[in-house]
This record gives structure tokens, sequence and C-alpha cells, in this order.
């Protein structure tokens, strides 16, 4: 397949190129900090961002794509699936 934009510089706002889909794990990060978060199937979701700061993003609408930089999707607190890890 033939990539019209292979020449051009990536950054933060590029489309992404990579997908994974992520299980909510209270004791584990996630093997590559993503550039964004897709949810699938809405509710809370609950993070521990590569800064450090831990949150939860109430009531998420499914659809939603978050531009966060997360290291950690938590099992508690998080009530949202179908989760993918974008970059």
């Amino acid at each position: 397949m033939t990539d019209l934009f292979k020449h051009h510089a990536r950054g933060l706002s590029s489309p992404a190129e990579n997908a994974v889909a992520i299980v909510p794990d209270d004791a584990a990060d996630l093997a590559t900090a993503p550039r964004a978060l897709f949810v699938g199937q809405g509710g809370d979701l609950a993070l521990t961002l590569l800064g450090g700061d831990t949150v939860t993003f109430g009531n998420v609408p499914a659809g939603s794509l978050l531009p966060v930089r997360a290291i950690r999707v938590r099992a508690s607190g998080t009530t949202a699936a179908r989760i993918l890890g974008l970059w």
C-alpha cells in the first residue's frame, strides 16, 4: 500500500498508526503510553496519567476519544469498556 504521508514528520496531533485493546488493571502499567484513549462503551474511566496524577473521567460517552497520556487504566473506578489505546 502506498503511504502518501511517509515523508511527513509525525507529531502528537498526527492520526494514530497503532491501537491496542486495554484491559483495566489496578497493578500493571500499560506497555506503551498511548497518545489517546478511545472508549467504545461509555462509563467512568479511572486513570493514572504519564505525569503521575490519578484522575477519574466521569460518565464518558461511548465513542469518545480522550487525548490523554495514560500509563494505567485502573480497574477500580472504571466502568467504561471496549477501551483502546492509540498512538
